[in-house]
This record gives structure tokens, C-alpha cells and sequence, in this order.
């Protein structure tokens, strides 16, 4: 496993730096005498000597990419503050000049074919992405899957925040698709709980709109005093490729990548202490399919709970859970699997599982 330095205050305090990997320092001050055979340099500013000296010792410099609106070397996950930096709660339009909008519209400029710079770059981001995840994922986190589309004031939003509020009273770290409807509420009620007043602000603006401005709305409902955790327990993981849906606030930090499909197998490989599907439409379903899948197999460890929150519609409505069940029979899956109208049930479900493989 390679060291990965980040600061200088690190850098200065290594003696040996064969096969490290340093991330966007400026080294041009610095007096690096430490031995540099197969390291790693990306992004940093090294002056003429200093890259001599590098490349003569084996380690492979790869340059600050110019004009990205993002950082290709990242080492840490995205926090909503830097996100949604520059926007005024006043002026809901400057949603338009936060980092969040001008990358999705850098994306789309890319198309889903970019150009071999821009491709690279994006890679080499998401994988940093997936480094920086991987860092702060504790335990054994759960992962609540829905639709979008459930607006602020609704049944369903208030379920998922109910939802939210029991994960977070059992002490889970809980991940979620990163965008707004059930993706919101659930971190929501991870940290706020059942809190009226803050549930009262949101029905401000229940949806959110296809410009920057409604957006902007949307944005400025929600409290900014949350509390947080020492490491973080509510983690988005959403993705530019549905950069019209807006990452939501209510997550502590955001895992955001450009690959919807490395977006989407990462988010069910990680989540090894289960999945709770919340009702939603064919997103949703695919997840079911793909995690699934996973459990099938043994694929990414031992299966793991696979929870449908709401009986009707699981097995009339949308009848994946049936399916689901059907294919598991006789497998180590099938103890597993639940279909409930219960929260209280399902939460029993994950903790029963969590005592078993912590």
C-alpha cells in the first residue's frame, strides 16, 4: 500500500518517499532530499531541478490538468459548504455560479464521449474519489435507496425522515444516492431526527425546478445548523451524469463522481451492512438487481440484508421483492431478505446483522 502525503507538514516529516504518492503540493520551497524512486506526483509544482531529480529517480509526474472547474487529485470527499460555495440564500439565481453547477455544466460540454484529456481527467478523479470514500467508511454502513421525486411536504418524505431517525438512533453510518426526495430525507432524519421546525422550513420550497434559480429556492429552505458527527454518518453519493438533480445538504459530505455506473457499483459494493429500497421507479429497481446480484454470487463478501420498505408497493405496485425472494430461495440470501411496513422491523433486521459480522 503506498503512503499518500497530502500536506507539507507530512512531506517534511518523511524520511523516505520511494513509491509515495503526493497530491497537489507545491514543493518549488521545499528542499526534498528524501529518496523519490517510484513515487508518485500528482498535481504538485516541482521547479526544472526538482523534476529532473524525479524523473531520474523513476516517479512519474502527472501535471495540474489547465481550465477544469474541479480537481482531478483529490484527497478528500466534497463537503456541501464547497459545493454549494458562493451561493447567497438571498439571491437564489447565484446557484448558477457555485462549484456543483459550473462542473455539471462542464460535464455536459464533455458529452459522453470527452475528448481523451477530459476523459482522462475525469477517471483519475473518480478514482480519487473512490480513495477518499474508502477513507472515511467505518464499520459496516447502510445504504437507503429511493425515488427523487418525493417533494418535501409529502407522506413519503416524511417516511423516509422517520426512516432516517431510526438508522441514526441505532448508530449506523448511512449512505444514500446523494440527491434530493428520499435521498435528503433520510440523512435528514439521520441528524436532525423528527424536528418540526426544520420540516416546517423545507415546505418552503418542496421541489426543486430545471433552472438554477428554483434550484437556488430549493437550496435556501433548508437549515444550515445541522449538527454533524466526529466521521461523518450521513455520506451522499451522487453523480454529474443527473447533475439537474442538485446534491442534497443533508449529508455530511458528498462522495460526487462524473461515471454513473462507478457511481452506482461503488455505492452497493460499500454498503456492507444492507440496503433499505424505499419506493422508487426505475433507478431504483436496477439498484435492487444489482445488489442482488452482489448477494447472488457472494460477489463483494457475504450477503447482506436487502430490505423493501413498503409491502404494496414492492409486490403489486413495482413486484421486484417476489422476484428477489424467489431467486434466494435456499441461498445464504434468503435469511436476508425482508418485505415490511415496519421501520422498527427493518432496523431490528440491520442490527441483528451488524451483531454478526462485527
Amino acid at each position: 500500500m503506498r503512503t499518500e502525503i497530502t500536506t507539507l507538514e507530512h512531506l517534511r516529516t518523511a524520511s523516505d518517499l520511494r513509491g509515495a504518492v503526493l497530491i497537489g503540493l507545491d514543493l518549488t520551497g521545499e528542499d526534498v532530499r528524501a529518496p523519490l524512486d517510484g513515487a508518485l506526483l500528482l498535481g504538485c509544482t516541482l521547479s526544472e531541478t526538482q523534476q529532473r531529480r524525479a524523473g531520474a529517480a523513476g516517479a512519474l509526474i502527472f501535471p495540474v490538468i489547465p481550465d477544469l472547474p474541479y480537481e482531478v487529485y483529490r484527497s478528500t470527499l466534497y463537503t456541501p459548504a464547497e459545493l454549494f460555495a458562493g451561493f447567497d440564500p438571498s439571491r437564489p439565481s447565484s446557484y448558477t455560479d457555485t462549484p456543483d453547477a459550473r462542473i455539471y455544466r462542464h460535464s455536459r460540454q464533455q458529452g459522453h464521449h470527452p475528448d481523451p484529456l477530459h476523459a482522462l481527467a475525469e477517471r483519475l478523479h473518480d478514482h480519487s474519489i473512490t480513495e477518499a470514500l474508502d477513507d472515511v467508511l467505518t464499520g459496516a454502513p447502510v445504504a437507503v435507496m429511493g425515488g427523487h421525486a418525493l417533494a418535501r411536504d409529502s407522506a413519503g418524505y416524511r417516511s423516509a425522515v422517520e426512516l432516517g431517525a431510526a438508522l441514526g438512533q441505532a448508530g449506523f453510518t448511512v449512505l444514500t444516492g446523494g440527491g434530493p426526495g428520499a435521498m435528503e430525507a433520510v440523512p435528514l432524519g439521520v441528524r436532525a431526527g423528527m424536528d418540526e421546525e426544520v420540516l416546517r422550513s423545507l415546505a418552503k420550497a418542496t421541489r426543486f425546478g430545471a433552472d438554477d434559480t428554483s434550484i437556488g429556492e430549493w437550496l435556501a429552505a433548508f437549515p444550515t445548523d445541522l449538527p454533524t458527527f466526529e466521521t461523518p454518518r450521513t455520506i451522499g453519493i451522487p453523480t454529474w451524469f443527473y447533475g439537474h438533480e442538485p446534491p442534497n445538504p443533508a449529508c455530511e459530505v458528498h462522495a460526487k463522481y462524473f461515471a454513473n455506473s462507478v457511481r452506482e457499483e461503488g455505492l452497493l459494493t460499500v454498503a456492507t451492512g444492507g440496503i433499505v429500497y424505499t419506493p422508487g421507479k426505475a433507478g431504483t429497481v436496477q439498484e435492487v438487481f444489482q445488489d442482488f446480484t452482489q448477494n447472488y454470487y457472494g460477489s463483494v463478501g457475504p450477503a447482506a440484508p436487502m430490505i423493501f420498505l413498503g409491502t404494496d408497493f414492492w409486490t403489486s405496485e413495482v413486484p421486484a421483492a417476489p422476484l428477489v425472494q424467489t431467486l434466494a430461495a435456499g441461498r445464504e440470501a434468503e435469511q436476508w431478505i425482508l418485505v415490511t411496513d415496519d421501520v422498527d422491523e427493518a432496523v431490528e433486521l440491520l442490527v441483528k446483522y451488524a451483531g454478526q459480522v462485527g
